[in-house]
This record gives structure tokens, C-alpha cells and sequence, in this order.
């Protein structure tokens, strides 16, 4: 199908895949470009950091407490692992070559099934990110949820203001044609979530026994392969949760949703992103977060929470059960289940291994999110280096040589660019 086909003369348009995007997403393997639109926050601040990991429920002093950092190996307040999520600035950079532009996708729905992040230096007050991306790997399949979809793998580089590399993160999305999931409902036999007051009450007996390791050094010599890291709750999810999500700085970049004039402008530039609600009203697809009675003309029975909402549960889980003076090395996530509205998670895990790998003392974690049905939705693994009684303090990995080059050129065309428009 190369065209966006309509039902009848009055009927929304329903938009397919295009032959030509999807050669594009092929073609574009491998080739990087600067990310050249900022997200919501663009420098670290003690407020930026605050408030993103108070967005998902994370009191962590070492990221919410301007003071407290200056007493531990890291000298200063750093931002939790996952702000990369909401804290990035406009690279400048050369036009992209209208060949390696990517496809529009056009009228095309995206989940996010899945997460590799690596990390590499510490976030500090003061600090502006950049970053660049490219697809590393394209596969077209069918789907039981949505028929024809496309599952693309990018690759996200965020440096400093220094041209290190702070992180790389491998996205795993899914591109699903709209109408589609809708006509085949799959999930429509699930019922929403209910709760008691004793249900409510057991879910914060959850809440009240969990620990943060904190300054309390977790070293490597003390840890065991099956010891358990405890027991998390998330949730039960609410429309609360979602807008207190957004507050914290996700789910802006690229389709920045707005208000007002503004609404009216992006509405010219992404006019496909916006779908009429029951009153008639265009509205952003991505309220399929927040209005379930838009999810449910999809197909699905409720509105459902951000694949790096997760994420975020996730690499909380194990900063509390590491300590202030751990490093978190890698974490790599799927999101099988969708999280409704009303869900409540419990995260669990356990240590299935230990090695020394140079002058870096590692655990391997295995570890994931269990859903109040029983299903487990995002199953996950992780290695941390811990502090050794022998070694000492934690020595940080090295990035990879190629992506810090990458790095350096793009930041000095960018110095180069910004310094053209200045003269």
C-alpha cells in the first residue's frame, strides 16, 4: 500500500504503512544524525533533577536533595539513570540530506516494547545534553495485537557539553497501523481493575517496608548469587500519575502537545497526530495515555502508562537496592503487557550472578514487574558495579571509541554553526 485510503467521503482517514517508509527506515541502518529538537528540559538543575525522579515516585537523596551528594563519592547532586528522557538540547547541525530523512510514518501508532541502556558518566548540576540517533536494525512482521507492524531499533547517543558520552540507549518501537488494533480488539475481555480498602491497605504495607541502601555501602564481597532485592509497588496507575509524569519533563519531543495557539500551530505541522475526540475536538494520539474511552476506540480496554514510565520503576528498583556508592552499568527491559489504568505493580528480583570483569566488581540482576493479574509485563536485566572491600570505590565503564568521535564532531559543527549565526 503506497497511499492513505479513506472509507467514505466524511470518515477520518485511515492511514497505512507506505511502501516507501519502509524501504527509508531500511536504508537508513546505521547512519547517525543530531537530535535537533529539545525536550522539554535542556540543562540540569537541582529542580530539573528533583522533579523528574519525584515524577515516578523516586525520593532518592543523592537525585532530589541539593546537599546531600556533597558527602558522597560523587562530590554533588546527580540525576537519576533515566533522565535522559526528559533533558535534552537542540543540536545544531547541517540540513540532513533529504535521502537519509526519516520516514514520516504518517497517521502510524508506536509502542515502546523495549529498552538496552548503557551508562557511562554521571548527570550534575550544570550539565546541557545532546544527543544524536540513528535505526540500527528494521524487521517488518505480522502482529496478533495489529497485524502488519514494523519493529524498529534506534539507537540513542546523549554526550555533555564536553562531548562525553553519558549514555546510549537501544529503543525497541513498534509501528502499528491504528485501525488495524482496533478491528481486531484483542484485549477487550480485560476488565479494569477494582479495589477495596483492604486491598489499598495491602499495597501500602508494600509501600512502608520498602529501604533504600542509601549511604549504607552495598559491597560486592557481602552480595550472593539468589539473594533477593526486595519487594517494589507501583502504582494502582492513575490519570494523576500520568499528568505527574509529564510535570517531571517526558512525552514532549517530538510531538511537543500544547495549548491554545500553539495547539492550533502544531496542528498545521502534524496535522495526522491529531485525532477528533467524541466532542470533535483534535486531540493529541498520544492521550491514549490519559483518555481511555480513546483507547478503547483502538481496541484496548483502558488508557495505559509510557513503556519508559517503567523504565523509570525499573532502574528506581535497583537504585534503592544499591547504594549511593554503586554504579548502575547497564539495564535492558521488555515491555510485554500493557499497564492500564488502575494496575498495580510489584517489582521483584534477585542476584543470578557475580564477576570480576578488570578493575570493576559486577553483579548480573535478573528482575521484573508483575501486574495485580499475575502477569508478569516488563521482565528485565541489569549489572551493577558495586564498591569492593579489597578494590575500593567503583570505577565507571569506558564508552565505545566510535561513538565518542561521533560525539566530538558533532558538538564542534555544532560550536561552528552557532558561532556563523552569532557573526
Amino acid at each position: 500500500m503506497t497511499t492513505a485510503e479513506e472509507t467514505q467521503k466524511d470518515a477520518p482517514k485511515v492511514y497505512t504503512f507506505r511502501d516507501e517508509d519502509i524501504q527509508r527506515a531500511h536504508d537508513l541502518v546505521g547512519i547517525y544524525h543530531a537530535v535537533t529538537q529539545r525536550e522539554q528540559f535542556t540543562r540540569a538543575t537541582p529542580d530539573v533533577m528533583r522533579n523528574f525522579a519525584r515524577s515516578y515516585g523516586d525520593d532518592n537523596p543523592l537525585f532530589v536533595d541539593e546537599e546531600y551528594g556533597l558527602d558522597t563519592r560523587w562530590g554533588g547532586q546527580i540525576a537519576p539513570p533515566m533522565i535522559n528522557i526528559a533533558l535534552t538540547r537542540d543540536l545544531r547541525a547541517d540540513p540532513v540530506p533529504k535521502q537519509q530523512r526519516r520516514p514520516s510514518f504518517r497517521g502510524i501508532h508506536v509502542f515502546v516494547s523495549g529498552t538496552t541502556t548503557d551508562w557511562y558518566r554521571p548527570v550534575y548540576d550544570g550539565d546541557t545534553l545532546y544527543s544524536f540517533q540513528g535505526f540500527s536494525d528494521v524487521e517488518l512482521k505480522e502482529s496478533e495485537f495489529a497485524g502488519r507492524s514494523l519493529i524498529v531499533t534506534r539507537s540513542h547517543v546523549q554526550m555533555n557539553q564536553r562531548a562525553e558520552v553519558v549514555q546510549v540507549q537501544k529503543v525497541i518501537t513498534i509501528h502499528t497501523e491504528r485501525h488495524e488494533s482496533k478491528k481486531r480488539n484483542k484485549y477487550q475481555a480485560i476488565e479494569p481493575a477494582s479495589y477495596t480498602p483492604e486491598d489499598i491497605a495491602k499495597i501500602d504495607e508494600i509501600y512502608a517496608a520498602e529501604q533504600r541502601r542509601g549511604a549504607n555501602t552495598r559491597y560486592y564481597e557481602d552480595v550472593s548469587v539468589g539473594e533477593s532485592l526486595g519487594t517494589m509497588a507501583k502504582g494502582p496507575l492513575t490519570t494523576t500519575d500520568m499528568v505527574v509524569f509529564h510535570s517531571g519533563g517526558y512525552g514532549f519531543a517530538p510531538y511537543t502537545p500544547s495549548t491554545a495557539r500553539l495547539t492550533y500551530k502544531n496542528r498545521q505541522r502534524i496535522a495526522p497526530f491529531y485525532i477528533p475526540n467524541e466532542q470533535g475536538i483534535p486531540d493529541v494520539a498520544q492521550r491514549i495515555h490519559w483518555d481511555s474511552d480513546y483507547a478503547r476506540s483502538i481496541g484496548l480496554p483502558a488508557a495505559y502508562d509510557y513503556g519508559m514510565m517503567r523504565d523509570c520503576w525499573l532502574s528506581h528498583y535497583l537504585t534503592d537496592w544499591m547504594g549511593d556508592d554503586a554504579w548502575l552499568v547497564s539495564m535492558s527491559s521488555q515491555m510485554r503487557k500493557f499497564n492500564y489504568q488502575g494496575d498495580t505493580h510489584t517489582i521483584t528480583g534477585e542476584v543470578v550472578g557475580k564477576r570480576v570483569d578488570g578493575d570493576r566488581h559486577l553483579v548480573d540482576v535478573e528482575f521484573r514487574g508483575t501486574s495485580q493479574r499475575g502477569e508478569i509485563t516488563c521482565p528485565a536485566t541489569a549489572t551493577i558495579a558495586l564498591p569492593s572491600r579489597e578494590a575500593g570505590l567503583v570505577a565507571l565503564p569506558t564508552p565505545p571509541k566510535e561513538l565518542e568521535v561521533v560525539a566530538a564532531q558533532m558538538l564542534a559543527r555544532h560550536g561552528e554553526l552557532r558561532a556563523a549565526k552569532r557573526g
